[in-house]
């Protein structure tokens, strides 16, 4: 499959784990490609969705956001969900304005399912268990419609608006879907996210896969910036939030790396030396996540570097060597 950057109906996907320099790397292909009026960026980031969640998800700052406009960022209070069928047709909508705009889609960002979501589609709902189903008959029949509703309401409340309490043959499925899978039934059902990237868009696309040659430096880099967030005053941006009120370190956006040991460490549950370390640990355990995912991507273009600016030039000199000769390359 031929590939060029400059391209401008097709995707470009730029993904690796966190600290690599994904968001370094998506600037220079913007500005490869003649700046904002020639690209767009999109976001495929869980985190960064979220107002007011700045210093502690790396978020790129104002000044870099006015001169590198991402779309899907600062989308979502902390206290509203977002599924993975949320982003796919949000990012489905940045794609195809982006091309009507006469602008080359990039997409850049580390959250490994809402990729796989993204060019794969999201996954056929599954079968309705018997027994479930009966359960479920049976609960309806001593519990009344409404309590079922009201279950449906805080599992999957998007599920819940579209869903009237008297559509019992609705309402029983999508509780059935949701006790048995664990994921709300509105994250497998939109029914435009079924298909595949190209399926949904009519657009092709390239993934580029950031990898480290040592991950220990790559460890490095997570500590350097894990210390920086502190400097930045990453703890006192989650004890704002939490103080705000409405929101608790079960919400999705709390969940966040970083975020959830600062509760615990706001709420006296260990101390800073324990937070630090805590915090450290889980972004680790996040990139090795990651790297997995990543090094089973198939047909990918894979960039290897410790070096964010031997990975920027590596990656604008091989996207454009990818137009002369076609096929997955190690750079």
């Amino acid at each position: 499959m031929s590939f060029s950057l400059a391209d401008i109906e097709s995707v470009l996907i730029i993904c690796g784990p966190t600290a690599i320099g994904k968001t370094g790397v998506a600037m220079a292909v913007q500005d490869a490609l003649g700046g904002p009026d020639c690209a767009q960026l999109i976001s495929a980031d869980s985190a960064l969705i979220y107002r007011g969640m700045d210093i502690g998800t790396a978020k790129p700052s104002s000044e870099e956001l006015q001169a590198y406009p991402h779309k899907l960022i600062d989308i979502r209070d902390p206290s509203e969900t977002y599924s993975a069928a949320d982003f796919v047709a949000d990012a489905d909508a940045a794609i195809l304005q982006a091309v009507a705009d006469g602008k080359k889609p990039v997409v850049v960002g580390g959250t490994m399912m809402y990729l796989k979501c993204l060019l794969e589609g999201i996954a056929n709902l599954p079968p309705t268990d018997a027994g479930m189903r009966a359960v479920l008959e049976q609960e309806l029949e001593k519990k009344g419609a409404a309590a079922l509703h009201a279950e449906l309401l805080q599992s999957d409340p998007r599920a819940a608006v579209a869903i009237h309490p008297n559509n019992h043959q609705r309402l029983l499925r999508a509780l059935a879907v949701t006790r048995a899978t664990g994921f709300a039934l509105s994250e497998q059902w939109t029914s435009h996210a079924g298909g595949t990237l190209h399926e949904r868009t009519g657009l092709k696309s390239q993934t580029l896969v950031m990898l480290p040659k040592d991950r220990s430096l790559l460890h490095q880099r997570i500590g350097q910036r894990f210390e920086q967030m502190l400097l930045q005053g990453s703890l006192a941006e989650v004890e704002g939030l939490v103080g705000r009120g409405g929101l608790h370190r079960g919400m999705p956006s709390m969940r966040a790396v970083g975020y959830r040991q600062a509760i615990a460490h706001l709420l006296g549950e260990c101390d800073h030396a324990e937070f630090v370390e805590q915090g450290l640990a889980a972004t680790r355990q996040l990139a090795k996540r990651q790297l997995t995912w990543l090094r089973k991507w198939s047909d990918a273009y894979v960039v290897v570097s410790d070096d964010p600016e031997d990975a920027r030039n590596a990656v604008l000199e091989g996207l454009n060597a990818y137009a002369r000769s076609p096929g997955p390359a190690l750079l």
